[in-house]
């Protein structure tokens, strides 16, 4: 019980956080407002330029010009940085990393705050209980990160399922031979080059027996069809990707095979009038775009850079094949940490379940569901209702034969 217990500690984030500062000149780490500590997303120090502040939607000049010997100092503390330029604080989720100029001569860095925040993969549970391959998509700073962090936790700690992260440069893990613990129980695979991100996901799957494979920033074509092996042999896939949005994505040569895949399809003049292919006529061509396979990817999750964290997902098959016929894509689910709070809270009430259980249809059937088994069956894909013990004092109640 004391290991479970350790794994499922959430971090001291107040104590990583002083960690990080103590990487920090005491020119630049005495000017920082206390206040902005919880909001803060980096430290930025550009030689001979104001040290920066960078916050959600906005930043913060201090009144210190970043000098040789700032940076000096940084360095003596980091060590020596990796080929990619980036080195982590171990023990914590946070990453410092290097501009170089034309001579290799460090001019900056940036120091990211990486933070573990726990639920914030709650209203995406449902999704990981179906056993549905996972895409996450948003802006750089979004959170997809931190997203994926917690949803690796949920899948291996609250679900017990066997999980694997082939972690790309240590983003989602921490630094260090030990993982982080907001990954829960789950195993990590670190990558020494992002060229042989692609055969690891490969040794994850051969040699540790894996039931879901975590996969942090999908970027080239060999990564996407490695994905696409790996999901056809039902091992379930939870993976961040570069692009914004789906509509991205499908224009994405390198990656769209992640939706599905896309290519040109040429009609003759009567094929496309009989087809209804109004959209190849209308640009002049007598092509449209089409859907190759099924995607990689059931459910593409599109962060919305708000204070809710919303989520936007799709069911991606149907949303591609609309985008690709110049349509908009069928009305996504929303969804906010808050909206799983509030059904958590609507289905465990007493007194709620005591004036609603009875009278209202849908949700009698949905308390039945949540009752059937310990842990929350999947609402996408439900399964007949267990009904509840009526009132052995109900006159409408007929026996059993």
């Amino acid at each position: 019980m004391g290991m479970q217990a350790d794994f499922a500690s959430p971090p001291d984030a107040a104590s990583e956080l002083e960690l990080l500062l103590a990487y920090l000149p005491e020119t630049v780490r005495r000017l920082i407002d206390p206040s902005l500590l919880d909001r803060l997303v980096e430290v930025v120090m550009d030689l001979g330029r104001p040290a920066q502040l960078r916050l959600p939607g906005d930043f913060s000049l201090l009144p210190h010009t970043v000098r040789t010997e700032d940076l000096e100092y940084v360095v003596q503390r980091v060590g020596a940085f990796r080929s990619d330029n980036r080195v982590g604080v171990e023990g914590t989720l946070h990453r410092i990393s290097a501009i170089r100029n034309r001579y290799q001569d460090l001019v900056g860095v940036t120091i990211r705050i990486g933070r573990h925040l726990p639920g914030v993969g709650a209203p995406l549970r449902p999704w990981l209980q179906g056993e549905e391959n996972l895409l996450i998509l948003g802006p750089p700073g979004s959170g997809k990160t931190t997203l994926l962090r917690d949803l690796t936790r949920v899948a291996s700690t609250e679900l017990r399922r066997r999980v694997v992260v082939v972690d790309t440069s240590n983003e989602i893990g921490g630094d260090g031979n030990v993982p982080h613990p907001s990954i829960g129980t789950a195993r990590r695979i670190q990558v020494p080059s992002r060229a042989d991100q692609y055969r690891l996901l490969l040794e994850a799957v051969q040699n540790h027996t894996p039931e879901v494979v975590v996969i942090d920033e999908i970027g080239t074509k060999e990564e996407a069809a490695t994905a696409a092996s790996i999901a056809e042999r039902g091992i379930q896939l939870i993976a961040t990707a570069h692009g914004r949005t789906l509509r991205n994505l499908i224009k994405n040569a390198e990656l769209n095979l992640l939706a599905g895949g896309v290519h040109t399809v040429s009609y003759g003049a009567a094929t496309a009038a009989l087809g209804g292919i109004v959209g190849a006529r209308g640009a002049g061509r007598m092509s449209a775009q089409e859907r190759v396979r099924e995607p990689t990817f059931q459910s593409v999750v599109e962060l919305v850079a708000d204070a809710e964290r919303t989520l936007r997902v799709y069911e991606t098959a149907g949303a591609v094949d609309a985008l690709l016929d110049g349509l908009d894509p069928p009305s996504p689910i929303f969804l906010t940490p808050t909206l799983g709070q509030t059904l958590d809270t609507i289905f465990s009430d007493p007194e709620t379940i005591r004036r609603y259980g009875d009278s209202v249809d849908w949700y009698r059937e949905m308390l039945n569901d949540r009752k059937a088994d310990a842990e929350p069956p999947d609402p996408l894909h439900p399964e007949d209702p267990k009904p509840l013990p009526k009132d052995p004092g109900d006159p409408d109640q007929s026996p059993e034969a």
